[in-house]
């Protein structure tokens, strides 16, 4: 049995379907991510966990414990909000122990408890100020601090980073991960920001329009993913998804696509189920198709194809260089110092190992 277990959770408003039969079993210790866009469905799902938003149809347990119609404060999870919900007339200390004092918890307990949380947040020295003396981060670490305190058996984390700035928001995405790490608890954590998906997590599942269209490792979902709608949503820049039609040529199974002058082009397939003449969407993340001496040495299926660049942009570590392929831009990932200008006729490598099939009608990943 999962530590925490969502079984076949729906939910209405009115004639409305929000969550259509949600299964997620969370384990203890897990970091789980829900990630989508606005109006996906996961902060719904998140309130329902924490008994914020009542359950249309289905279970959600936490240790065993279905927790249905329970009420909040009975669940003993502990929720970060994306506002950090911190009261302004009282100080950071009193802040991160009323929701102890609340349930009753002797001073000294408290005292231990804010003591060890302060310590472990570098946030000892802030316990005497009011919120409205800190800095973004600082209130973020508080209401973490919060939630700390109280040794929930879940914590909920609600698009936490979504008001900090670039940098800081790097910064406390470590100091999580670091936290996660140390204490092992059970974390969902919910975000429409792919990067702290794949970051932070443990398991990551993908959703849209109520539906979670994949659940897997931040390895499965980059480099197998389910659908084009996770290809594209996992992945900066989003994966390549080229019109390609397979053929044999010598006994081996290519995919042909046009180039940017509309010429065929074929590209050798690794995967070998793939029926002659069936149209595909090919799916090929930019760091596959780069310059030859970038190329990945482990590969065995490396394949030249020469096309017309159409734009570069250097971004530090990496050049992007954007061409046309199957009449749609793709995205080549290069190394900084490739040799690469804008109107070149260039000899690009195709990691084809890293290629990925989907249906054309159904945009689902064809399996090998």
């Amino acid at each position: 049995m999962a530590f925490l277990d969502i079984r076949n959770v729906t939910k209405s408003y009115g004639t409305v379907q929000v969550l259509h039969s949600v299964d997620i079993a969370v384990q203890e210790g897990e970091f789980l991510v829900l990630v989508g866009p606005s109006g996906c469905g996961k902060s719904t799902l998140l309130n329902m966990i924490a008994g914020l938003e009542g359950i249309t149809g289905g279970e959600i347990a936490i240790k065993g414990r279905v927790v249905n119609g329970v009420h909040p404060s009975k669940r003993n999870i502990a929720m970060v909000f994306q506002s950090y919900a911190l009261y302004p007339n009282m100080t950071v200390g009193q802040n991160m122990t009323f929701g102890l004092e609340m349930h009753g918890v002797p001073k000294p307990e408290r005292d231990r408890a804010l003591a060890d949380v302060a310590k472990l947040l570098q946030i000892d020295h802030l316990l005497d100020r009011k919120p409205g003396q800190l800095s973004g981060g600082q209130r973020q670490r508080v209401a973490m601090g919060r939630a700390l305190v109280r040794n929930p058996d879940v914590f909920l984390f609600d698009e936490p980073l979504s008001n900090l700035d670039a940098k800081l928001r790097v910064d406390m995405r470590t100091e999580i991960k670091k936290l996660h790490q140390k204490l092992k608890t059970t974390i969902v954590y919910v975000t429409h920001d792919q990067i702290e998906a794949m970051t932070l997590s443990t398991r990551i599942a993908v959703m849209n329009k109520g539906h979670v269209q994949q659940l897997g490792t931040p390895k499965e979902i980059y480099d197998t993913p389910a659908s084009v709608y996770v290809a594209t949503f996992m992945g900066s820049p989003a994966m390549n998804i080229i019109p390609a039609r397979v053929e044999v040529h010598h006994g081996v199974l290519h995919a042909r696509i046009t180039d940017s002058e509309g010429r065929p082009q074929l590209l050798r397939l690794s995967q070998g189920n793939l029926a002659a003449g069936r149209d595909i969407l090919l799916g090929i993340r930019p760091e596959a198709i780069t310059d030859p001496e970038g190329a990945d040495r482990t590969s065995r299926n490396i394949v030249s194809l020469r096309n017309r660049v159409t734009v570069t942009e250097p971004a530090g570590a990496d050049t992007f260089v954007t061409m046309t392929l199957g009449g749609r831009d793709a995205i080549a990932r290069m190394r900084a110092d490739a040799s690469v200008a804008a109107g070149q006729d260039f000899d690009f490598a195709v990691n084809m190992d890293k290629a990925v099939a989907f249906d054309p009608a159904t945009e689902t990943r064809i399996a090998p």
